[in-house]
């Protein structure tokens, strides 16, 4: 599979022009996902879901999680906490079952509670509290 070079750059533009983390498009039966590196200094990486490798432009570091990711089901606000100051749905080292409740994603002053999608150990919380998350973005990684 050959990557063309100019779309990636042009979706790299997007994610600073519109202030993004992560912008992906499906031509047929290919799939492109730019998103930044929140690791290193927030440049974009290009991931391919389709095979278990990560291809990044050039002069970047590549950034491969491990474990079972659990995405976001909708596009909202990602909260922490039923409310503020309580305590929190999970932590780093927090053991869950699948069906747990692992975050709130607020969309249209409708809170939606997020179950666990696997059973494991939350290994990273890849969103802050508050934080706006788009559709399938990456919230949790269980061990």
């Amino acid at each position: 599979m050959k990557i063309d070079k100019k779309i990636i750059k042009e979706l790299s533009d997007y994610l600073k022009e519109f202030n993004l983390t992560e912008i992906e498009i499906t031509e047929k039966d290919t799939k492109i996902k730019v998103s930044k590196n929140n690791v290193s200094i927030n440049q974009p990486k290009v991931v391919s879901p389709s095979s278990p490798t990560t291809v990044s432009a050039p002069n970047q570091t590549q950034n491969i999680k491990s474990g079972t990711e659990i995405t976001s089901p909708i596009i909202g606000t990602a909260y922490h906490a039923p409310e503020p100051g309580a305590k929190k749905f999970v932590e780093v080292g927090k053991k869950i079952k699948k069906g747990d409740t692992i975050m709130i994603v607020e969309a249209m002053k409708t809170m939606n509670h997020v179950p666990s999608t696997a059973d494991g150990v939350v290994k990273e919380i890849c969103v802050e509290d508050g934080q706006p998350v788009e559709f399938g973005q990456t919230i949790i990684v269980l061990e």
